[in-house]
């Protein structure tokens, strides 16, 4: 689930369309997809038994001191939780999944009439690329800006199926109301007005990414993807129901998140980090392929304007330990900072003034 706001320089290279790949040939991977080797740590599966903590959001906006407790304590110690109860019909969930699945159902050469072109569009995930050696994930995605409206490039906008435009624009509907609660409670949590957190964003920009993970014949080396943190405030997922892919890193492993139906997984991004000042944190996390069966998620990232200045907050530094453990940025410096560390597993660095 990671957010990419760079130039368009960086969004020039061609790479083969995984879906097609897998369509011509089922049995191999190229060599710039193997990003799993036997000399490190990727392969390690945590062997904690607890699941991540399950949050019911009508509870806390209704104040539950309990569950509010329990969402501090999973930004905190997790930095992923699943909310359940958080007000989006199924019906609304469902016709996401099964439009988007009948747009990736469609001949590439239809899909292929939304190219990426700055962060929008439908191609390969790396159309991102930093270097020709970069290694490659497992899957394809289609982006669109959802929020503000003057963002928006409906050219890239899939016309097919005709009822895809407004699942878009129902789901995310949704979702923006369901992170703008939870950023109510999160500015109260670290201290604040219920609206001072949204009002720090500016404008609450919302980017769609739908991912789609071909089966792979190879999931022991192949990852659908790499390891990393999201560059957010928060992202807001929706995932298949029946196939665990998910996995955050934990006591030195990786621990699978196993889908809850019709539960939402949330993670705190890089901004909510640096603004509680490491309170709350941005954890690094991936996705795994599987042989057998395709997956899509539908990852929403919503963010602050890009003029908007993140370093910790006054009111969480500790007064016994007054340090600033990240500088002051602009969230567009940050982001571009991002890009050019890309890849390295997780960008974001405590810096101590």
């Amino acid at each position: 689930m990671e957010l990419n706001m760079g130039s368009e320089e960086m969004m020039t290279t061609s790479v083969e369309n995984v879906q097609e790949m897998v369509k011509k040939d089922p049995s191999s991977v190229p060599e710039r997809f193997h990003l799993i080797t036997n000399n490190d740590d990727n392969s390690n599966i945590s062997t904690v038994s607890s699941d991540v903590p399950v949050i019911d959001l009508s509870l806390v906006c209704d104040g539950n001191e309990e569950e509010i407790k329990k969402l501090d304590s999973a930004c905190a110690d997790w930095g992923f939780f699943q909310i359940i109860n958080h007000g989006i019909d199924e019906e609304v969930l469902h016709g996401m999944k099964n439009t988007a699945s009948e747009f990736l159902k469609l001949p590439l050469e239809e899909k292929n009439k939304y190219p990426p072109k700055d962060i929008q569009g439908y191609g390969q995930a790396q159309s991102f690329l930093t270097s020709k050696e970069q290694k490659l994930d497992w899957e394809d995605v289609l982006m669109l800006f959802i929020y503000p409206l003057s963002y928006r490039k409906l050219e890239y906008w899939p016309t097919s199926p005709p009822e895809l435009k407004d699942a878009i624009e129902t789901y995310s509907a949704e979702v923006h109301k369901v992170a703008e609660k939870l950023l109510r409670v999160l500015s109260v949590m670290m201290g604040m007005d219920k609206e001072t957190l949204l009002a720090m964003h500016k404008e609450v920009m919302h980017v769609l990414r739908v991912n789609y993970y071909p089966p792979c014949p190879m999931p022991e080396r192949v990852l659908g993807v790499s390891a990393h943190s999201d560059s957010t405030s928060l992202t807001i997922l929706m995932q298949d129901d029946d196939i665990t892919a998910l996995q955050i890193r934990r006591d030195d492993g990786w621990l699978p998140i196993k889908p809850i139906p019709n539960a939402l997984v949330v993670n705190i991004g890089d901004v909510i980090e640096i603004w509680s000042n490491g309170k709350y944190k941005s954890i690094e996390h991936r996705a795994v392929t599987n042989k057998y069966k395709a997956r899509t998620s539908f990852a929403s990232f919503l963010t602050p304007t890009p003029d908007v200045e993140l370093e910790p907050l006054n009111q969480l530094v500790d007064p016994l330990n007054p340090q600033k453990f990240y500088k002051k940025i602009t969230y567009f410096d940050y982001v571009s900072s991002s890009l050019e560390k890309k890849l390295e597993t997780k960008p974001l660095r405590k810096n101590a003034n």
